[in-house]
C-alpha cells in the first residue's frame, strides 16, 4: 500500500522543502532535479505522487519556468517522472541501487526509506534438483526447504525470489517470512553468515513472470544467483532471483591494482 503525508491524497501535489545554492557553480537545474530525485528515493514522493504546477513550482523557488522544465524533463528522461495530459507531472518510481554486498534486498530497502513488504507465493520442502544440491552441496533428491516470495516496495512489485535452504537450519513460518528479511531471521537463529558466491546476468521475461513482476513480456529482467556460506563454510542458502530492470540496478566500487 502507497503511504502519503497526512492529508495528502494520491492525487493531491506533494508540498516539499526544497531550496537551491544561487552561489554554487552547480547549475541550478540540476541542483533542484538532485533534490527532487532524492525526495523520490526517500519515498517523500511515492509512485503515484503529482508533483506540482511548474509556475507554482518556479515561483515558489525564484526560478524561471525553463529552469524548472529542464529540471523535470532531466528525470522524465531517466523514467523516475511522467507527464499525463489533464493529470500534471507525476512520479513513476525510483530505482533501487543494491551494493554487491552480502545483504538482503529487504534490508537494504528499509534502509533506503523504501518502505519494503512481502508476499509469500510457496512455502514447503521438495527434492533439490541437481542445480540446487550443487549449491548446497547435497545429493541430489535430498529435502530441502523452498520459499517463493514477491518483494514489493511502496506497494509496487519489485523483485520475485526464490530461495532453497537445507530443512534443518531454522524454523520458519509463513507469517515471520511476510514480516523481515530472511537474512535477518537467519542470523536471530544464531545463523553467523560469512561469504556468498554470486553471479548476476540478464533476460527477457516470459508471460506469467511479467504479469507477477508488472512488466510486459520480453522486458528485460536481472537475474541473479547466490549460495551464501555460514562462518564453518557450510553452504546455508541458495537463492534465484528476478529483478525488475526498469526498478533496480546492481551498484559496486573498483579499485585499481598497484
Amino acid at each position: 500500500m502507497e503511504h502519503y503525508p497526512p492529508g495528502v491524497a494520491k492525487n493531491d501535489p506533494v508540498d516539499l522543502r526544497l531550496g537551491v545554492d544561487r552561489a554554487s557553480p552547480v547549475p541550478l537545474y540540476f541542483q533542484l532535479a538532485q533534490q527532487l530525485e532524492a525526495a523520490i528515493e526517500r519515498g517523500e514522493l511515492a509512485p503515484g505522487s503529482l508533483l506540482g504546477n511548474e509556475i507554482d513550482l518556479a515561483g515558489r523557488l525564484g526560478l524561471s519556468r525553463p529552469t524548472v522544465r529542464q529540471a523535470i524533463q532531466s528525470l522524465v528522461d531517466k523514467g523516475l517522472l511522467v507527464r499525463r495530459r489533464g493529470i500534471g507531472t507525476q512520479v513513476v518510481h525510483s530505482q533501487v541501487k543494491r551494493p554487491l554486498e552480502l545483504s538482503s534486498l529487504y534490508d537494504d530497502l528499509e534502509a533506503a526509506g523504501q518502505r519494503p513488504a512481502t508476499r509469500v507465493l510457496g512455502y514447503g520442502t521438495e527434492e533439490a534438483t541437481a542445480e540446487v544440491a550443487a549449491a548446497l552441496a547435497v545429493p541430489e533428491g535430498t529435502e530441502v526447504r523452498t520459499i517463493e516470495r514477491l518483494r514489493l516496495t511502496h506497494g509496487e512489485p519489485m523483485a520475485y525470489l526464490r530461495n532453497h535452504l537445507p530443512v534443518d537450519l531454522l524454523p520458519l513460518e509463513r507469517e515471520s517470512l511476510e514480516a523481515t528479511g530472511l537474512y535477518r531471521l537467519m542470523r536471530g537463529s544464531g545463523v553467523t553468515l560469512h561469504s556468498a558466491r554470486q553471479s548476476v546476468g540478464a533476460r527477457t521475461a516470459d508471460g506469467p513472470e511479467g504479469e507477477l513482476l508488472g512488466e510486459p513480456a520480453g522486458a528485460p529482467l536481472l537475474t541473479m544467483e547466490r549460495t551464501t556460506y555460514d562462518d564453518t563454510g557450510r553452504a546455508v542458502e541458495y537463492g534465484s532471483h528476478l529483478y525488475r530492470a526498469s526498478r533496480y540496478a546492481f551498484e559496486f566500487q573498483l579499485l585499481v591494482r598497484s
